[in-house]
């Protein structure tokens, strides 16, 4: 099983909306906080969204206000809400997770999925 499968992402215009969701596997998303993540041509990836298992969230200072985290642990999904959308939100997002013990860490990512938000 891939242990994280992107969906969602498009085309759209500048103030659209768009929703990635992310499905995991069930041993990896238990106890974890899930992240998103974007790299847009020639820049580093950065971190855009944090949840907690506990559902704690965290935003980008760029994208707070617009986009919205969140998790259904019945489903072992994470969510990306997007609004407002601006070009500069164009890139490739890729949804994190760090499975962890006391020891040890293992970083999963998604296969990422293009926006592009045209002006």
């Amino acid at each position: 099983q891939v242990p994280l499968v992107e969906s969602g992402g498009g085309l759209v215009q500048a103030g659209d909306s768009l929703k990635l969701s992310c499905a995991a596997s069930e041993s990896i998303f238990s106890g974890n906080g899930m992240d998103w993540y974007r790299q847009a041509p020639g820049k580093q990836r950065e971190l855009v969204a944090t949840v907690t298992s506990g559902g704690n969230t965290n935003y980008a200072d760029s994208v707070k206000g617009r986009f919205t985290i969140s998790r259904d642990n019945a489903k072992n999904t994470v969510y990306l809400q997007m609004n407002s959308l601006k070009p500069e939100d164009t890139a490739v997002y890729y949804c994190h997770c760090r499975d962890h013990g006391s020891t040890w860490y293992r970083d999963y990512w998604g296969q990422g999925t293009q926006d592009t938000v045209s002006s």
